[in-house]
């Protein structure tokens, strides 16, 4: 006997919707995590047809936003960035949006993969949007890791 693995799988295609929220708060970063994110679902075989994006006003909204756009989708990917300040506003965003995405994957049973930029300046977040080829996109990795949790959960369920 051996014990049963089960990896996901970011290549796999489905026929199913994917919801994408991006917050309109730092549009200068969270456009481009949001081209990176569409980037990776167009070059896996996601049409326009198969995409929804929402745009909220800042990172705050995510959760809420993302809570209307789940029942319609198999999966939603958060992408918002946070930049910290002179006051503790920053503490209070990040922990708001990241215990509402958690809250979401628990309550739901469908992944919300998290997109959110939580930096301490402008360069930081700058170069997780894609302006450094060695940090990458965030948006893009945010779509990586939804699509790799809709697979898990597909071959859990065959289970």
């Amino acid at each position: 006997m051996s014990v049963e693995k089960i990896k996901g799988d970011d290549s796999e295609h489905h026929d199913g919707m994917i919801g994408i929220v991006v917050a309109k708060w730092n549009s200068f970063i969270t456009d481009k995590l949001l081209e990176g994110a569409l980037e990776v679902l167009k070059n896996k075989g996601y049409s326009d047809d198969q995409l929804i994006v929402v745009q909220c006003p800042g990172a705050y909204e995510i959760p809420l936003t993302a809570k209307k756009l789940i029942d319609k989708t198999d999966g939603v990917i958060a992408l918002g960035a946070v930049i910290r300040g002179d006051t503790p506003h920053f503490d209070y965003v990040c922990e708001a949006v990241n215990n509402g995405v958690l809250q979401l994957n628990m309550e739901t049973g469908k992944p919300v993969s998290f997109g959110v930029l939580t930096t301490d300046n402008v360069a930081q977040a700058s170069e997780r949007a894609g302006e450094s080829e060695s940090s990458g996109n965030k948006g893009a990795e945010a779509a990586l890791a939804l699509l790799e949790m809709l697979s898990i959960i597909r071959k859990v369920e065959k289970i």
